[in-house]
């Protein structure tokens, strides 16, 4: 597909046609089988702000306008919506609180459908689900750039590494917001308006709520978006528990929702997991002009919301619990998820250098991921990016194709022992990137935010320090497995998985009572599951991620039904 064939794709998915359907005869009469009729008088609200799973409202003859917070106070006109169109956006499938309302300003006929029967709806009816899915979609990527990001206010610092991992995470699950960064000119103004001083900072602000020292949990939690698990964490159970949101955690998830199961995911930090770091991915099958991680992966969270996965973020698992009649699942915040199986996605944590001041800067000039939020951050200043595989070098190229002279360190010999030949060929001929083999950045140099770093070359002579905006590291990383104990691991810390299991594990107790082998991709606890990065054996590739994470549903069935 050449760049305006996709153009064209994403347009018919994202376009306004697809906001805005006409619906036939037949599809109004299949959502009026699911709501009732009832009258609306001019200034009902149909939604308002801090509701979440709100009910779907189609027009039969009222007129509605749907507005939201305007930066200087008062109402901002988002949308005005009449007879023959329904209401609502994304939200209504992944459960954030709306930030908008929906006033009547023409009195008339509305077909209610509640948010339960909305989802049944959803589930059953496959052709009107798909009309009504692709218009959600649709307008939740109009309001990423229009007038509804002014109901939900960002502002910090942007040299700040807290205020940078909140912005990632409301990019990573698309909510639309206005981004202030107190490094401006009119910092001192900006902050006065509002009543807010520097010790204040990150703030968000939304129509319900203000949030003062936000963090990307605190900013879940002010957008309704923590979960309903722990309001009925103490009576349900549910049929699997995947913890991780990379490539396999989310494929388990649409494979295991769609498949009827209560199927809930926990992330500890961002959905998207390492893949969501990469600029560009060329070679995953059906993408001929390649797709962003971050891309990817959220269509895969949207994707298993649709099918009804409840997705927590950030939620942070810290153990398993296997002494009763279910497995469970122990949560950072004391929670505890019950349910009869488990899938352990958590993938590989981020290598570090051994550096003095390294954690100091990191997200204040050391990034793990190229994304545009880290490339705005760097500006058209000098960077560097250390490692030699595919995503070091897709990571060089981007950052090159913004402005940035580039330098790329390896420690190897070689870019093409670790690198695609393609990115390789690619890095070797951009005028912008400088590689420099046999290298190694050996000190770092700034005040509050990084400004320059030393590299020691070939000869073992450190050179002078050179400015750097912004290192990006990509060196690999360890699994995170540290929070899984009772689960065999290998001597690196991955997970051993079905027959990669010693005979010595196999022959205790628990598996003899089975009287059973363990099923593919299950651990030394019967029940639970590894897949992707987090299992020894993983081919460290974003498509065998997914395909294991979607082997592992089958798995999971076979379990549940015994």
């Amino acid at each position: 597909m050449q760049l305006d064939g996709l153009a064209a794709a994403v347009s018919e998915v994202l376009g306004v046609n697809n906001a805005y359907p006409t619906l036939d005869a037949q599809q109004v009469q299949q959502i009026r089988r699911y709501g009732t009729g009832e009258s609306v008088a001019v200034g009902d609200l149909l939604f308002e702000p801090g509701q979440a799973y709100y009910d779907f409202f189609y027009l039969e003859s009222a007129t509605v306008e749907v507005v939201g917070s305007a930066v200087s106070g008062g109402e901002v006109l988002i949308d005005t919506d009449g007879p023959g169109r329904f209401l609502g956006e994304l939200n209504m499938l992944t459960g954030q609180e709306t930030v908008l309302a929906a006033r009547v300003i023409v009195a008339g006929e509305v077909v209610r459908v509640p948010a339960a029967r909305f989802r049944e709806l959803m589930d059953r009816e496959v052709e009107l689900s798909d009309v009504i899915f692709r218009a959600l979609l649709a307008r939740r990527h109009m309001m990423l750039s229009g007038a509804a990001t002014e109901s939900v206010q960002l502002i910090g610092s942007g040299l700040s590494g807290d205020t940078l991992a909140i912005r990632r995470w409301l990019a990573r699950c698309e909510i639309p917001y206005t981004w202030n960064d107190v490094e401006t000119d009119d910092a001192e103004s900006m902050l006065a308006s509002h009543g807010f001083t520097s010790a204040d900072l990150p703030v968000l602000v939304t129509p319900t709520r203000t949030v003062r020292a936000a963090t990307a949990a605190t900013v879940s939690q002010a957008l309704g978006m923590a979960g309903s698990i722990r309001s009925d964490a103490s009576t349900r159970v549910c049929d699997v528990v995947i913890v991780g949101g990379g490539p396999a955690g989310l494929a388990s998830a649409v494979y295991a929702a769609s498949e009827g199961l209560d199927t809930v995911l926990l992330e500890a930090t961002t959905i998207g997991g390492q893949a969501a770091a990469s600029s560009r991915i060329e070679n995953y099958l059906g993408f001929t002009s390649g797709i962003s991680g971050a891309d990817l992966t959220g269509r895969a969270m949207i994707q298993s919301q649709k099918f009804g996965a409840e997705l927590l973020s950030p939620a942070a698992a810290v153990g398993i619990v296997d002494d009763g009649p279910h497995l469970a699942v122990e949560l950072a915040d004391g929670a505890v998820m019950k349910t009869r199986t488990i899938v352990i996605a958590t993938g590989a944590a981020y290598s570090t250098l051994p550096l003095p001041r390294w954690h100091e800067f990191e997200g204040a000039g050391i990034f793990y991921a190229a994304t545009q939020l880290e490339v705005d951050a760097c500006g058209a200043d000098p960077v560097a990016v250390v490692g030699g595989a595919n995503s070091a070098g897709q990571a060089a190229l981007h950052l090159a194709a913004n402005g940035s002279r580039v330098d790329l360190i390896v420690r190897g010999s070689t870019l093409r022992k670790d690198m695609s030949s393609y990115l390789a060929d690619r890095i070797d001929e951009h005028p912008a990137i400088t590689t420099r083999l046999c290298s190694e950045v050996t000190a770092l140099h700034g005040d509050t935010y990084l400004e320059a770093i030393s590299i020691t070359d070939s000869s073992r002579r450190e050179l002078a320090p050179q400015s750097c905006r912004g290192l990006f590291c990509f060196i690999g990383a360890r699994p995170a497995t540290q929070w899984c104990g009772g689960v065999a691991l290998d001597a690196k810390g991955f997970i051993l998985t079905d027959s990669a299991l010693p005979d010595a594990v196999l022959s205790g107790g628990t598996w003899q009572s089975l009287s059973r082998r363990p099923r593919p991709f299950e651990t030394s606890l019967p029940g639970v599951f590894a897949v992707g990065d987090v299992h020894a054996g993983s081919m460290k590739r974003v498509a065998a991620a997914v395909g294991e994470g979607a082997s592992a549903a089958r798995s999971i069935h076979q379990t549940l039904a015994r």
